[in-house]
């Protein structure tokens, strides 16, 4: 188990019932950068792999 197992775990558990839009979504990972600019790399990849999910390979 890697360590941001747990944090994904939490999330899972508080608010896995809820529905949100991917809008949503890229709002509070802009507040999350505003706030954390350190994470702002990892951030841009999640994004970008999040938004390519249905690209076919290659």
């Amino acid at each position: 188990m890697y360590f941001t197992d747990r944090g994904i775990e939490e999330l899972d558990r508080r608010r896995g019932e809820e529905e949100v839009s991917l809008a949503w979504l890229a709002e509070r990972l802009r507040e999350f950068v505003d706030l954390n600019p350190e994470f702002e790399t990892p951030i841009e990849r999640l994004a970008t792999w999040l938004a390519r999910l249905d690209d076919e390979e290659g």
